[in-house]
């Protein structure tokens, strides 16, 4: 069977558009005179360093409307200072949806443009806090080449005083098929283990940040990546800040 087409692939994002104010259809009519609100956040804005690789990376979004539904840009990224080039380039457009008090419901496309090939995606998510205050972003992926993968962000902060926080973080990455154009496997495709402590400098608004980090490859996507000739595993030291405005 053949993959669809990037054409095909817009035709059915457009007609999910087109679906989407029945998808999220409110209870009820939302009431006039609703705040309107608008911000970005960087929960990660760093370099990571270790004897073998110097990058950049950032994970952060900007936002604009109510408590009920969000248009967001959602961007994150890492660029090696050496090479001088992007190991990977994340855009996501997003609509949110207040589903339940804690959590969201998300739709919209992703688009990746690092070094290598360029893709395009449709995502479906779920982002919110569940018990326990862990954070939780969950999104499932289909690319214009018929690839469906998913992936899982939990977080946790740990208040050490009411300044300083503790973050435990992990990122795990699944793919249900191959495709090998950008080096991806399927089955476990990589984990990131994040640890970082940050002290509130100004409010929550700003909050400097030390840290380890560690990423790893698996599987079949581990022996794509060795026959590039990259290391399919990682641990750097971390410098960066958490900004809120």
């Amino acid at each position: 069977m053949t993959k669809p087409t990037r054409p095909r692939l817009l035709l059915g994002l457009l007609a999910a558009g087109a679906l989407a104010p029945a998808i999220f259809a409110a209870p009820a009519a939302a009431q006039e005179g609703d705040f309107v609100a608008y911000g970005a956040t960087f929960e990660q804005f760093e370099y990571r360093g270790s004897p073998d690789s110097n990058v950049l990376a950032w994970d952060g979004d900007f936002f604009v409307g109510t408590d009920e539904w969000k248009l967001v840009w959602q961007s994150e990224g890492e660029y090696a200072i050496e090479p001088d080039e992007f190991e990977t380039l994340e855009n996501q457009l997003l609509v949110r949806r207040l589903l339940t008090d804690f959590f969201d419901l998300k739709a919209g496309v992703r688009y990746d443009s690092p070094a290598g090939e360029d893709r395009l995606y449709g995502v479906l998510g779920l982002q919110g806090l569940a018990e326990q205050f862990i954070e939780v972003d969950a999104d499932l992926f289909i690319s214009e080449t018929g690839d469906v993968s998913a992936r899982l962000d939990l977080d946790y902060e740990i208040l050490i005083t009411n300044r300083i926080v503790l973050t435990p973080s992990v990122e795990i990455d699944v793919a249900f098929s191959d495709d090998e154009d950008i080096g991806v496997g399927s089955g476990l495709v990589s984990t990131e283990f994040g640890l970082r402590l940050s002290y509130d400098l100004v409010d929550r608004s700003i909050a400097p940040y030390i840290g380890v980090f560690y990423e790893r490859d698996y599987f079949e996507t581990a022996d794509l990546t060795r026959d590039e000739g990259d290391d399919v595993d990682g641990i750097f030291g971390v410098v960066g800040a958490r900004i809120m405005f």
